[in-house]
């Protein structure tokens, strides 16, 4: 097949490109970086280089393919992000449909059924609609959950005030996921033959927060690493001073407060909660010691 993968060589874009070049098919990597290109091409991938604000680009890259998995930088901007991120999903939209697309794969979110009190999310949950109108293309909403990935960011705090933490209570419950799963995942629905719109969970593992702590505190030998739960006002100032845009740091307190009251979850919970992915929390521990 002939298939068309957005999201340069990131955490997930570069594995199942990867995957899917190993069974034979055709890969274009769009990235809208030109120093990407050799390594695109090393893997043995057509590189497309250009902007997703570009619909002409998107169009003619989207020509004579049969897939795209199609997904939106994590934050593409220093403020208005939820409306940023739902412009790329209307160029996505409007190339899909120009191109006459005829299978698509949306990385989307764990919360994204909700269109309040998911924060970043919310970009996703308009992009979704905007897929559901888009005629005679079938569509996988790839839900994802909190990727293992963002743990990073907190190593200086635990090592600098020992603690780690959030604004929302040690036994919340939270899905979570390795990159690498997403990748699985979104290489099995590209392949399928299916017509209109559906739901996918990928999921690695369903935790409680104080595990977060226990597991990952123990990896770094911490294991009396404390759960520590901030306020919204705590959790905000923390994020400013750390460098965060205003925007985004709102909108990552939203998200918390959409944890700690269960909106978030919500939807993931109503499909059954499924967990399919391999790679678990114990797992993710080991990349996390080796990052510290």
């Amino acid at each position: 097949m002939k298939i068309v993968i957005t999201g340069s060589l990131g955490n997930v874009a570069k594995p199942l490109t990867q995957q899917l070049l190993s069974v034979g098919h055709h890969l274009t990597v769009i990235s809208s970086t030109d120093a990407r290109k050799q390594d695109i091409e090393a893997l043995g991938a057509t590189a497309a280089i250009g902007s997703i604000t570009d619909v002409d680009f998107l169009t003619k890259t989207f020509e004579g393919a049969d897939a795209v998995f199609v997904m939106t930088p994590p934050a593409i901007s220093a403020s208005n992000i939820v409306e940023n991120t739902t412009q790329a999903g209307k160029n996505y939209a409007e190339a899909l449909k120009n191109a006459h697309v005829k299978r698509a794969v949306m990385l989307s979110s764990v919360g994204a059924a909700s269109p309040i009190e998911n924060g970043p999310i919310k970009g996703l949950h308009h992009i979704e609609n905007l897929y559901r109108d888009v005629e005679n293309t079938s569509f996988t909403f790839l839900r994802a959950g909190y990727f293992y990935n963002n743990f990073f960011n907190d190593i200086p705090l635990i090592q600098n005030a020992g603690i780690i933490g959030g604004n929302y209570p040690e036994n919340t419950e939270i899905p979570v996921v390795h990159p690498q799963d997403i990748a699985e995942a979104a290489a099995e629905e590209l392949v399928k033959n299916e017509t209109g719109k559906s739901i996918r969970y990928i999921v690695s593992d369903l935790r409680k927060a104080s595990d977060f702590a226990k597991i990952l505190g123990t990896s770094v030998s911490k294991p009396e690493l404390p759960w520590v739960e901030f306020s919204d006002e705590d959790s905000l100032n923390g994020m400013l001073q750390a460098g965060l845009p205003k925007d985004m740091a709102e909108l990552y307190v939203e998200m918390g407060l959409g944890l700690r009251k269960g909106v978030v979850q919500k939807d993931f919970i109503e499909h059954g909660s499924p967990v399919a992915g391999s790679i678990k929390l114990e797992d993710f521990a080991k990349e996390f010691s080796s990052k510290f």
